[in-house]
């Protein structure tokens, strides 16, 4: 698929009106990026449940979040925390980009999301309401609650949107591939799509499932357990939360009058060979083939969003990647997600919304915690603080467990004050 069209026709440009973030930076998007701006963590000890027989003891929560304040009392009970996020998220995105389902044709708005746990706590809540009380006590909504597409079905009938709807499962990548949905479904017809990923599964059931990767990081001490690209690097910290984004042609936008954070110019996504093949990691390709949907060189991007594992093999080949397509520290790198942890597909989307923020405000954010860059990688780390060189064209990177890989090209278009 090139940056001229699709086989259906025309591409039609697309836009970033409104973001709605549920993070552990902060609960709305000035909270967010005044956090990132700043350098303030969210990582510390989980408190959602008692870590202590666990190996990992520190995640990336979301603070005071109540569902009471943002979700129907009647879905509460009925759906899981990821899903609260997601409705959290979408209520504030709408909101954000002015923009109100009421007024626009149903079969014109779709929904895709990304997940890549579905409703752990739930189905973990029920579980032992199974084997501690038995059959009788499992409700009914386990059916659909812990299922991955649950949050894509309550957000399109809580706002009405009736046109294509889906989920993506791809863990972190799920995010951007998402978004790369979105975007196929505004050439296919639809005139907004509301899109993004939430995960939360700092539950037992959930932590427990993680675990199995062997790339979570063991470090007690929340200053040290996520320093990607760092020669200390020893893994990643989980979290929960993420973002969810209204996305619109161009001109549906304009019509409306609606202001935008950022274009979306390029996607690509692909997958890595089996361990022992002799063939390479796909992610240079994935991001050359997303600067040539944009229809742009290497020397116009201005900032990478790394994905930063946090795990030295996964930090060298995402280093590699990046050097091989733009030259070896050619091009400033950044990963404000070791603020918040990797929260799955909550955190591409999340990513994103703050690339967004970057472009809008004319400054690269910095990699907190990251003080001691391994030298071998060979790329620009942002550290310390962040930089103020008006960037206008980022790349978000984003890598799921198993193999897969996205790029998404993202830029600042008529730049506007658009952060409330």
């Amino acid at each position: 698929m090139s940056a001229l069209g699709t086989p259906e026709g025309p591409r039609r440009p697309a836009v970033v009106t409104g973001l709605g973030v549920i993070a552990p930076t902060g609960i709305g998007v000035r909270d967010h990026w005044e956090s990132v701006l700043a350098g303030k963590s969210a990582l510390g000890r989980i408190t959602r449940f008692d870590p202590t027989t666990y190996p990992v003891k520190v995640a990336g929560e979301v603070p005071g979040f109540e569902a009471r304040e943002h979700v129907p009392k009647t879905l509460i009970a009925r759906t899981d925390r990821y899903t609260h996020f997601a409705l959290a998220a979408a209520e504030a995105a709408l909101a954000d980009a002015r923009a109100d389902p009421a007024r626009l044709p149903e079969y014109e708005m779709a929904v895709v999301t990304a997940s890549s746990s579905g409703g752990t706590e739930f189905g973990q809540h029920e579980m032992e309401q199974l084997y501690q009380q038995g059959p009788a006590w499992v409700g009914a909504y386990q059916s659909i609650a812990w299922f991955y597409a649950a949050t894509t079905g309550q957000v399109s009938i809580r706002h009405g949107m009736r046109g294509p709807c889906g989920v993506i499962c791809a863990e972190q990548a799920g995010g951007l591939d998402a978004l790369g949905q979105a975007r196929r479904l505004l050439d296919s017809g639809s005139q907004l799509v509301l899109t993004g990923g939430t995960d939360a599964s700092l539950c037992p059931y959930g932590l427990t499932a993680q675990l199995s990767t062997g790339s979570l990081s063991t470090e007690d001490d929340p200053t040290r357990a996520y320093l990607p690209f760092d020669e200390a690097a020893g893994g990643y910290v989980p979290g929960e939360g993420g973002a969810m984004l209204v996305v619109e042609t161009e001109a549906a936008a304009r019509e409306r009058g609606a202001r935008h954070y950022g274009r979306i110019l390029g996607y690509a996504a692909g997958f890595d060979p089996p361990a022992g093949s002799e063939r390479p990691p796909v992610l240079a390709s994935v991001i050359r083939r997303a600067l040539a949907d944009a229809g742009l060189a290497a020397d116009a991007v201005d900032v990478v969003f790394a994905d930063a594992a946090g795990v030295p093999h996964l930090d060298a080949a995402e280093a590699a990647a990046i050097n091989e397509v733009f030259g070896a520290g050619r091009v400033p790198v950044t990963a404000p997600k070791t603020l918040t942890g990797r929260l799955y597909a909550g955190g591409a989307a999340l990513d994103v919304a703050t690339a967004l923020l970057s472009l809008s405000s004319g400054l690269i954010p910095h990699t907190p915690g990251t003080g001691c860059p391994a030298p071998s990688l060979g790329i620009d780390l942002v550290v310390d603080r962040p930089r103020h060189t008006a960037p206008r064209t980022a790349v978000v990177l984003a890598r799921g467990h198993g193999g897969y890989a996205s790029a998404l090209v993202v830029d600042a278009g008529d730049r506007t004050d658009h952060i409330k």
